[in-house]
């Protein structure tokens, strides 16, 4: 399968898409990736997927930057989005992590689990499960986990239904029959 839809064309692009580009390319050494590109096609689509940025935020301030890594990870994995398991293995290479030989923390295996059981079937999560939750985590702090999740989850969608190539930069990240 090939790309869906066609990136953004910057030349052609409405000045509230040049500028949200423009934002996109300085905030990340002139880059933006072709998830980005494709969802300014138009802005309310890309400004709702960027909410993406802040939820990870409030969630890192609770499980860290690995955390993050290792939960997106899960999710990824078990939605079969190539682009964000890809994206999710670089994060962690470059957190100095070995991912064919990382060994997960209990609160990491806790999150890899919940993130898992959300692609399989999030109304069949067992009680069991929030209950373990709750020992490491407050209500709030799942409440904000779950909706990262949630957007994790939207994204993971916007690159499997459009078929959204991997960026250069990630295609030396993919195993070699990802590639």
């Amino acid at each position: 399968m090939s790309q869906r839809i066609k990136y953004v064309d910057y030349a052609t692009a409405s000045a509230e898409v040049k500028a949200a580009y423009d934002e996109q390319a300085a905030h990340s050494g002139g880059y933006v990736t072709n998830m980005k590109k494709t969802l300014l096609r138009n802005l309310a689509s890309y400004e709702a997927l960027m909410q993406w940025f802040p939820l990870r935020d409030e969630a890192q301030k609770i499980i860290g930057e690995r955390g993050i890594a290792v939960f997106c990870y899960a999710i990824s994995e078990q939605n079969e989005c190539l682009l964000c398991s890809v994206y999710f293995r670089r994060e962690l290479k470059e957190l100095g992590y070995d991912i064919e030989n990382l060994t997960l923390s209990d609160n990491e295996k806790l999150l890899e689990r919940f993130g898992r059981a959300l692609i399989k079937d999030a109304n069949g999560i067992k009680d069991e499960l929030f209950g373990e939750l709750k020992k490491v985590f407050s209500e709030e702090q799942i409440v904000v986990l779950t909706s990262f999740a949630a957007l994790m989850i939207a994204t993971n969608l916007i690159n499997k239904a459009l078929d959204i190539e991997l960026d250069e930069g990630l295609q030396i990240y993919a195993k070699k029959e990802e590639r």
